[in-house]
C-alpha cells in the first residue's frame, strides 16, 4: 500500500508539468499526424476480443475522432472463454457507442476457428483472408491492430498482427491502405499511467495520441461497460495502465 501511496503522490505532483510539456508538444504533432493520418479517413480496428478496443486502443479512437476518421470494428471473438460470449457482445456495443463507433460500424465474429484462448494459435491464412475481405468491403485505407507483442503477448493478440503484417508484406492490402500498429511496452512502463509520457515524447513511434482528462474519463466509462470483466486486477489497470491515457503507434 505504501507504494501505491508514493506512486500517486508523484503522478499528483509531475502531473501539471507533465500536462505542460505535452500540451506544447501536441499541438505541435496535431499538424504531422493530420497529415499522416488525413482527415475524414476511413478505420478499421481490428482486436481479438470484446474489451481490447477500451482496455488498449482508447487513446487512438478518440483521437481518430478529433481527426473525424469514420471508423470500423472487427472483433474476431466473442470473448467466450468463460461461457459469457454473448454478455460480452453486448458490452462491446456499449464501450463502442460511448467511444463514438456505432453499432452499424461493428462486426464481431463467433467462429469456432477464432476461440478466445491464449493457448490457441488462430491460423494466420485463414484471419488475413476476412481481414481482407473486411478492408475492401469498407473501403478502408488505414488499419489499426496490435504490434509483434500483442501488448500483452495474448496470443490471439499476436495473430492479428501477423496476419496484418502478411498482407502488407504480400502486397494484398488496397493501394493507399496504411498500417498502424500499438507499441507494446514493458510492464514498468505499462503501469506507471502519466508517469510514462515523457518516455512516450521521447521514443514516439509515428503516431502519438494522449488523452485529455475529459478524455481519459470517457475512456474509463467505455471500459466500465465490460463489467463482466472487471475483476480486481482490470480495476487496477483502468487506474495506473498507460494505455488508457496514451497509445504509441508505428506504421508498418
Amino acid at each position: 500500500m505504501e507504494a501505491v501511496g508514493v506512486l500517486c503522490l508523484a503522478v499528483a505532483i509531475l502531473a501539471p508539468g507533465i500536462f505542460w510539456v505535452w500540451h506544447f508538444l501536441e499541438r505541435m504533432k496535431n499538424q504531422v499526424q493530420a497529415g499522416l493520418l488525413g482527415r475524414g479517413s476511413r478505420t478499421l480496428l481490428v482486436i481479438a476480443h470484446p474489451d481490447d478496443e477500451a482496455m488498449f486502443f482508447a487513446p487512438t479512437l478518440l483521437g481518430l475522432a478529433r481527426l473525424r476518421h469514420q471508423v470500423f470494428l472487427l472483433c474476431f471473438s466473442a470473448g467466450n472463454y468463460y461461457n459469457q460470449g454473448e454478455i460480452r457482445k453486448k458490452e462491446l456495443l456499449q464501450s463502442c457507442d460511448v467511444l463514438g463507433i456505432p453499432p452499424t460500424n461493428v462486426m464481431i465474429i463467433d467462429n469456432r476457428d477464432f476461440p478466445d484462448d491464449p493457448g490457441v494459435q488462430w491460423d494466420t491464412e485463414h484471419v488475413a483472408s476476412i481481414l481482407l475481405q473486411h478492408i475492401e468491403a469498407n473501403d478502408i485505407n488505414l488499419v489499426v491492430t496490435f504490434d509483434a507483442g500483442g501488448v500483452s503477448g495474448h496470443r490471439n493478440h499476436v495473430a492479428l498482427h501477423a496476419a496484418v503484417r502478411t498482407l502488407h508484406l504480400e502486397g494484398k492490402l488496397p493501394e493507399g491502405c496504411m498500417v498502424l500498429t500499438l507499441q507494446s511496452v514493458n510492464v514498468l512502463r505499462k503501469y506507471i499511467s502519466l508517469l510514462d509520457l515523457p518516455f512516450s515524447l521521447l521514443h514516439a513511434g509515428d503516431v502519438l495520441f494522449v488523452l485529455t482528462s475529459k478524455e481519459v474519463t470517457q475512456a474509463k466509462r467505455a471500459m466500465s461497460c465490460h463489467r463482466s470483466q472487471l475483476l480486481w486486477f482490470r480495476r487496477l489497470h483502468v487506474l495506473f495502465s498507460r494505455y488508457l491515457r496514451i497509445n504509441s503507434l508505428h506504421a508498418l
